[in-house]
């Protein structure tokens, strides 16, 4: 399987049909039908529904598009990686993470290196801890930001000096909104907007859960989400009241909405994590170590 051929390959799913993909690789329509038919012979799978004018991906097509697109993505990484080395210290540094104010931290980081490094390039990926740790594990990520709970034994980690409060997001004009914390009882007959993250018992500890103990089986829980920026328009609309972490909402004089902590107080730890005994291009190596000199 060629790399060339799984550029192909997406170019085809992204256009929708052979003939705006041949335009958009300058190839010819025939030679990219023949690509396209090899590679299904090669993997024994038909990827493409065909039709008069367009091309569908299959259930398999589907697999092996997010594989290639992973792939691909890996092979960029590398090819850029080993194109910096031939230069004063530069190229790309790939971090995930979920939505937390944290991230000011890595953004004053990346700050005052641009100053000695200006030819460092930041690429960020949110999501979950599930979706960041799958992306570390496959090499697609260098570094990691994962609010706790999460499973860190296999990673290699720093402790970030800061602290996320769990609270509420409403409407202020809300029935709870006149309230200064929010205690569980509060939240036992409403509808809630939870984080699927919240919600998982993948982790042997879920502080979200202790903390409404063995009433957490009689939340209303309508709407569940892994970006807040989504969560906060559900609230506004009126679908719920969103379980979430303290200023990654706008929750301003100017906004309908604000934000109310938990009581009794819970606070969520967090950690940027990478892989042990990962081999670091130079620019990883040296956001590393101003990492550690900052937050250690």
């Amino acid at each position: 399987m060629e790399i060339r051929v799984l550029r192909y390959f997406l170019t085809v799913a992204r256009e929708g049909s052979l003939t705006n993909a041949a335009n958009f690789l300058h190839v010819t329509q025939p030679t990219l039908s023949r690509q396209i038919h090899d590679l299904e012979t090669e993997l024994g799978q038909k990827l493409f529904t065909r039709g008069s004018r367009s091309m569908k991906l299959t259930a398999e097509g589907m697999i092996l598009r997010k594989r290639a697109e992973e792939i691909l993505s890996m092979v960029d990484k590398t090819e850029a990686e080993f194109n910096s080395m031939e230069h004063s210290i530069g190229g790309d540094i790939y971090i995930g993470g979920g939505e937390t104010d944290a991230v000011k931290l890595i953004a004053k980081i990346a700050k005052d290196l641009r100053e000695s490094y200006p030819d460092i390039r930041y690429h960020l990926y949110s999501g979950n801890s599930q979706d960041v740790t799958e992306r570390l594990d496959k090499g697609l990520l260098d570094f990691g930001i994962l609010i706790q709970p999460a499973n860190i034994e296999k990673y290699d980690y720093i402790n970030i000096p800061a602290k996320d409060t769990w609270g509420v997001i409403m409407k202020k004009d809300s029935p709870l909104a006149f309230k200064d914390k929010i205690r569980k009882e509060d939240l036992l007959n409403v509808p809630l907007i939870c984080s699927r993250q919240v919600l998982s018992r993948e982790h042997s500890k879920n502080e979200f859960v202790d903390w409404f103990g063995e009433d957490f089986g009689k939340l209303n829980i309508v709407t569940t989400f892994n970006l807040v920026y989504n969560a906060a328009i559900m609230v506004d609309a009126g679908i719920g009241y969103a379980i979430t972490i303290d200023k990654i909402t706008n929750t301003s004089e100017s906004s309908s909405l604000c934000f109310k902590p938990l009581e009794p107080r819970l606070d969520s730890g967090l950690n940027i994590v990478w892989k042990k005994h990962q081999v670091f291009s130079s620019a990883a190596e040296v956001f590393l170590e101003k990492m550690r000199q900052t937050l250690q």
